[in-house]
């Protein structure tokens, strides 16, 4: 598996994207709406978010995915169309009528998603007429900046990777900044592969690299009603088709599951108002379900994260985190590091430097290391600090 330097969505075979400035953002000058599409129909699979407030684009793109096929995606920034009503519903299918008559391809291929402000309706002139003025071409990395929001920075990620004697290429684009705690994916996520991959197969796959990644990220412990990540898979490499056997699945499989763990520290680490990624590892678990769960557990607790921002090496809130958080714990057993300050090993405290242990939170990257020696599961969570600048943001976000 080769990661590629500068990946681009558009790095897969045969897809091709375009984005322009609509209109639908405040800032009045952003790229606000894209397309992406593959120059075929291709398998395709998604995760949609869990909340019970679903945006109309959501509700229409799992409808859709169910056949297992897509070409293309309408993605929009700037305003959710969420609890829209009707008129939402319709102006999201009218997108998608759009998009299938712009690209000459059946409608029932074409998913939409959008992102920005709740409760309040597209503005459709705008919209129908960016449309019509999208360009699709080799450039992917328009369409990462046009599905941004209050991210700083554009969030892009790919690999190549050998499989059946050829190179495949899987490439994604997410956004997300905060309301950030997926229960499925990310704000939106969107990923491209020229493999072949058989259906039943790439929802395998998709399930186990959201569990893996996404859904072991959070910002601020909120959920979104459009949280989606829909993977197409177009088959333009010419590799037999991946059924879920053999070596060269898994190889995807874990490919997969690299650009969206890439993507996932990526948008943790442009978390809203951020000064600090966190990496928190659980090792020693009785399983990996409940690593993940105790990993997810500290890195998503507010006292942890206001302990990073003010390099406040208070541990106890490491190990309340993990007491908390549904997995198997014995306090007896647990070893626990910030960096490379221990503080504390088979349930006893370490004596360490204070000194030491406010350098380990001070810099831009923290990690945060419990083996709870109880079994092999390992998993890993990632996330930011808890600012004055995250409310600041979010106290203003609509005016």
């Amino acid at each position: 598996m080769e990661p590629i330097a500068d990946a681009a969505i558009t790095d897969a075979a045969g897809f091709s994207a375009g984005a322009v400035h609509a209109g639908i953002k405040k800032d009045g000058k952003s790229l606000d709406i894209c397309i992406i599409a593959s120059d075929r129909p291709a398998t395709a699979a998604g995760v949609f978010t869990r909340n019970k407030v679903r945006a109309a684009p959501v509700r229409i793109s799992e409808e859709r995915l169910r056949s297992g096929r897509c070409q293309a995606l309408i993605v929009n920034a700037g305003n959710a169309n969420c609890c829209t009503g009707e008129r939402g519903h319709a102006d999201a299918l009218r997108m998608t009528d759009l998009a299938a008559a712009k690209l000459g391809i059946p409608v029932a291929d074409v998913i939409v998603a959008s992102t920005g402000v709740i409760g309040v309706h597209l503005p459709m002139e705008r919209v129908e007429s960016g449309i019509g003025r999208i360009e699709l071409g080799p450039n992917g990395h328009d369409a990462a900046r046009a599905i941004m929001t209050t991210d700083l920075v554009a969030k892009e990620a790919g690999c190549r990777v050998r499989i059946g004697g050829q190179t495949v290429t899987i490439a994604g684009i997410a956004k997300g900044s905060g309301m950030i705690h997926p229960n499925m994916a990310t704000m939106l996520g969107f990923v491209a592969t020229d493999a072949a991959v058989a259906p039943s197969f790439l929802r395998r796959a998709v399930a186990e690299a959201t569990n893996g990644s996404f859904n072991q990220m959070t910002v601020d412990g909120d959920t979104s009603t459009n949280d989606s990540l829909v993977v197409l898979a177009n088959g333009a490499a010419g590799n037999t088709a991946l059924d879920g056997s053999g070596p060269d699945s898994r190889a995807f499989a874990e490919a997969l599951t690299s650009v969206c763990a890439e993507l996932a520290k990526k948008i943790a680490r442009d978390g809203e108002g951020a000064t600090k990624f966190i990496e928190v590892v659980v090792e020693g678990a009785a399983s990996i379900g409940d690593a993940r769960r105790a990993a997810k557990a500290v890195v998503s607790s507010n006292l942890v994260k206001t302990a990073v921002y003010g390099a406040d090496p208070n541990w106890g809130r490491v190990l309340c985190a993990l007491g908390y958080s549904g997995a198997e714990v014995e306090e007896r057993k647990v070893d626990l590091r910030i960096g490379d300050v221990w503080l504390m090993r088979g349930g006893e405290i370490q004596q360490f430097d204070r000194a030491a242990g406010v350098a380990a939170l001070k810099g831009p990257d923290v990690v945060i290391r419990a083996n709870l020696n109880l079994g092999s599961g390992k998993g890993v969570a990632w996330g930011c600090d808890l600012t004055e600048g995250y409310v600041d943001i979010n106290g203003k976000y609509t005016t």
